[in-house]
């Protein structure tokens, strides 16, 4: 369990590494080209490694949790977390898509103000799903500590 627990920790850690590394990257990118559009696509390329990165916590924990045996809620929550970062991929693509179009028709139109909608939504089910990540990763970490 000891193990475990180390394993999980170091890979965390090489994540917000890599993380970090990524970001100081594009943010020097970003001040070498001062043009809002290239602003714009960075920032899109931020929120994609962001979600990337997610993904990857997220497949980490689902990895602990099937070597702890854990129970079947845990796995149906990551499950649901999975779904919901994939949608929030799918979301980003299509927003690309929009962007570089430059033809403008009412049905593009409307389809980019629902977007916006959605973006927002899921602005804030990331908060959330981040908060629960965290409570998640402290509940495991509990646990070990408990079967130790």
């Amino acid at each position: 369990m000891m193990m475990l627990t180390t394993t999980t920790t170091l890979t965390l850690t090489l994540t917000m590494m890599m993380m970090m590394m990524m970001m100081m990257i594009i943010m020097m990118t970003m001040m070498m080209m001062k043009k809002k559009m290239m602003m714009m696509k960075m920032m899109m390329m931020i929120n994609m490694m962001i979600m990337m990165m997610i993904m990857m916590m997220m497949m980490m924990m689902m990895m602990m949790m099937m070597m702890m045996m854990m129970m079947m809620m845990m796995m149906m929550m990551m499950m649901m977390m999975m779904m919901m970062m994939m949608m929030m991929m799918m979301i980003m693509m299509m927003m690309m898509m929009m962007r570089r179009r430059r033809r403008r028709s009412r049905r593009m139109m409307r389809m980019r103000r629902m977007m916006m909608g959605m973006m927002r939504m899921m602005r804030m089910r990331r908060m959330l799903l981040l908060l629960l990540l965290l409570l998640m990763m402290m509940m495991s970490i509990r646990m070990n500590v408990h079967v130790e």
